[in-house]
């Protein structure tokens, strides 16, 4: 059995086959459910991998460990100013691995068509918001008719489907449930909503002021009729997908509180600053940085990505089944802006 079958596995009989990079811990939002309005301490630029050592840990994930889907992720990827030429370097991969990327969506006007010839195959595009005033208040910043471009460019450009994704605040934009989907359908676009997860950098979230995808489904219920999409088990996908109308247009969600999925995870994640994390909630993580810059091989250091992914937790941040619902939970140090999505 070659390296790349035996893969990332866990003592639960998962396999990695997922890997979500980040690129940077900065992002051009202050999203109220991400970061508070000054920003945080960003990672110094030393410590950050460079494009070389990105692409260097892509190959030994896809050649060597089996990995066979990549996404680009940030903070913001489009703040990296190599992003084109790392994608391209990763779809020169054999085997080509199926590359993504999710953004915010501003910079994607100008970049869009360059990383669709780069090898970039689609993009996730955060949009919670359909009014200009409410996308100021949830992002502090003036940027929306910037991500309306970026979302019609990246359709342009053959990134396709284009995915967007919705995070509902209570109070805030989750009386939009309905209009951004028959916004997204009417366009061509894919929707996904997704619960709130505690991965503030203020640690502030609580679970009661979470909209969950039992009252997300209502609300599009009231205007659309939604059925399961037929012979499309979830498996490791972090999105349940309904038919709108019968579809064939689809509608996600992904609940990663209510209803997560931690028994079929297929992930791994590497942070912009190296380290391997086995899980979104991970407390824990293994340095590849270092293994870099200290001239390891590349055996030694798919060794260290095996023995990381080996000891992954039965589900997300607790040993416990229930994950993020589970009293034992945890919320990690590391914000999502830092750690990538």
């Amino acid at each position: 059995m070659t390296t790349a079958e035996t893969g990332l596995l866990d003592t639960f009989g998962r396999r990695a086959v997922d890997l979500r990079v980040s690129l940077t811990d900065r992002c051009n939002l202050r999203c109220t459910y991400c970061m508070p309005e000054e920003g945080m301490q960003w990672l110094a630029k030393d410590s950050l991998l460079s494009d070389e050592e990105i692409v260097r840990l892509v190959r030994i994930a896809v050649t060597d460990l089996g990995v066979r889907e990549v996404r680009f992720t940030g903070g913001e990827p489009l703040l990296r100013p190599g992003l084109v030429g790392i994608v391209a370097q990763c779809a020169a991969l054999t085997p080509r691995p199926e590359l993504s990327l999710t953004t915010n969506g501003i910079g994607l006007a100008r970049t869009a068509s360059a990383l669709a010839g780069a090898g970039l195959d689609r993009v996730n595009v955060s949009l919670d918001t359909l009014d200009p005033e409410t996308f100021r208040t949830l992002s502090r910043r003036d940027r929306f008719a910037d991500v309306l471009a970026g979302i019609e460019a990246a359709h342009a450009a053959g990134l396709r489907p284009v995915k967007l994704n919705t995070v509902l605040m209570r109070g805030v934009n989750d009386h939009e449930a309905a209009d951004l989907l028959a916004w997204s359908l009417e366009r061509g676009y894919e929707l996904r909503f997704i619960e709130q997860m505690p991965l503030d950098a203020q640690h502030g979230w609580v679970r009661a002021n979470m909209v969950t995808a039992e009252e997300i489904l209502a609300r599009l219920g009231e205007r659309f009729t939604l059925t399961p999409e037929p012979g499309a088990a979830r498996g490791a996908a972090p999105a349940e997908r309904w038919l709108v109308d019968g579809g064939p247009a689809r509608v996600g969600v992904i609940a990663s509180v209510t209803r997560p999925f931690c028994r079929a995870c297929d992930r791994t994640r590497l942070t912009a600053d190296g380290q391997i994390r086995d899980c979104l909630f991970a407390t824990q993580e293994t340095d590849l940085r270092g293994a870099l810059r200290g001239g390891g091989s590349d055996a030694e250091i798919a060794e260290l990505w095996r023995k990381a992914m080996w000891g992954k937790k039965a589900a997300a941040g607790t040993d416990a089944p229930a994950g993020i619902d589970a009293p034992a939970f945890h919320q990690p140090a590391r914000p999502m802006s830092a750690i990538g999505g």
